[in-house]
């Protein structure tokens, strides 16, 4: 336990518009029951593997929220990760409490001061897949490797035949079975789909998880860093025709995109680098 705790929380409505509640002092058993607890995002080793892998171990929550948005959160962090829980909860949506370590007070309020200062937007996500909810923690884990893997999807109750590829597990192209091996299952999900078909792809990093939102004419991409420090040279891909829009970057404020292209029926562009988090919204055709 913390000798002193505060805690903030973050709510947004319908039109995306974020209100923030800062107190300090002990928080009520009752509004900390009353919550579903987050892991504390970031990266880590992984549990059980005796050798290092090149793929880092992220730890996200992004895919629990879009699996129960209508649920409310806390997270319980150590000192150092306040600014990122609030950047993950704000890029999807989540009305979160942060109980936090008094040290990251200075980081916090930073971070909170560059997301009211986002401009407000009110666009639906995005995604290239469905993946049929059953309930189950297998159905869970396939859903945050594919989060991780920046494939976008949707979750529906039932195969859904507004995307070329519906997952349900438990099916015969998709037993439970396979579904044993998260990684393995993602990976056949990618291939299935195809990278020329995804809508979204980043290079140059395995630890930044991108959101995409967006109608027929512009778009918002939230891209959230979890490995704790600094990336360079992070390269953006964009299935449509995009305009160079505007970026923000946490601890930069606005930033210019380089080297936007626009061909193939793609876009791509590069932020010269990202801290914890960054907006990129753009005008143009999907």
């Amino acid at each position: 336990m913390f000798a002193a705790l505060s805690c903030v929380v973050l709510t947004q409505d319908a039109a995306d518009r974020l209100t923030i509640r800062f107190s300090t002092g002990a928080l009520s058993d009752a509004e900390l029951s009353s919550r579903e607890a987050l892991a504390t995002p970031g990266v880590t080793a992984r549990a059980g593997v005796a050798s290092p892998t090149r793929a880092p171990w992220i730890v996200a929550n992004g895919w629990r929220v879009v699996r129960q948005p209508g649920a409310k959160y806390r997270y319980d962090l150590p000192a150092g990760k306040a600014a990122l829980a609030a950047a993950e909860a704000f890029a999807y949506g989540a009305d979160a409490l942060l109980k936090i370590d008094p040290a990251d007070e200075t980081s916090l309020r930073a971070m909170l001061a560059f997301l009211e200062g986002l401009p407000r937007v009110d666009l639906p996500a995005i995604a290239d897949l469905a993946v049929v909810e059953d309930g189950t923690a297998v159905a869970g884990e396939v859903m945050n490797l594919l989060a991780r893997r920046n494939l976008l999807y949707e979750i529906v109750k039932a195969p859904s035949a507004r995307y070329r590829l519906t997952v349900a597990v438990g099916s015969r192209e998709f037993p439970v079975e396979e579904a044993a091996d998260p990684s393995a299952f993602a990976l056949k999900i990618r291939r299935l789909l195809t990278d020329e078909q995804r809508t979204l792809r980043i290079y140059g990093t395995e630890v930044v998880i991108a959101r995409l939102v967006g109608d027929a004419a512009r778009v918002r991409v939230h891209l959230i860093n979890y490995s704790g420090r600094e990336i360079e040279g992070l390269r953006v891909r964009l299935r449509g025709a995009y305009g160079t829009g505007e970026a923000f970057a946490a601890g930069a404020g606005r930033v210019a995109l380089q080297d936007h292209v626009v061909a193939g029926g793609a876009t791509e562009f590069s932020l010269p680098r990202i801290g914890i988090y960054a907006v990129i919204d753009l005008n143009g055709t999907r």
